[in-house]
């Protein structure tokens, strides 16, 4: 008997993860844009001292310079809501955080074009919810050398 001998086919099939990487990138490519959706608000300019890092994320009500309300949480996007409807959500976000006996902040994020009636409106729509403190976002002054993170003015007790 004639025995022939076998080459070991040490080659690797790279076809599969060519495959794979291209759904990854059609994925990548379509979700990316997806997460940075936002509401664009021109936010005031003013020294005032950055959030402790430490805190929870934020509720956060926007309003636009056309005045209408969005309401963002926890990273999430933000959501165009009537103020009645807005009233509603912070009242149960607010229950839910109580709860769970987490003190969640509370951050209007006014235009700076935006009537001064429209973000004192938006105060008294929090304080029906029952939000007795919150804080206004500001963006620092270009001048400042600090980051251009929004930051939140000193926390506000509402009567």
């Amino acid at each position: 008997m004639i025995r022939r001998q076998r080459r070991v086919l040490a080659d690797i099939n790279v076809v599969p993860y060519i495959d794979v990487m291209l759904v990854l990138l059609v994925i990548f490519m379509i979700t990316t844009p997806l997460l940075t959706q936002g509401v664009n608000v021109d936010l005031p300019q003013a020294t005032a001292k950055q959030l402790p890092t430490n805190t929870p994320e934020p509720m956060i009500v926007t309003v636009d310079a056309n005045g209408h309300y969005y309401f963002n949480i926890a990273g999430h996007d933000a959501e165009l809501m009537p103020a009645q409807d807005l009233v509603v959500r912070v009242t149960a976000e607010l229950r839910l955080a109580d709860q769970a006996g987490q003190q969640t902040p509370v951050l209007i994020k006014g235009d700076k074009d935006v009537g001064y009636g429209k973000v004192v409106q938006a105060m008294v729509l929090l304080q029906q919810a029952g939000v007795d403190s919150l804080g206004l976002m500001t963006q620092p002054p270009t001048h400042a050398a600090s980051p251009s993170a929004p930051m939140a003015s000193r926390t506000e007790r509402l009567a």
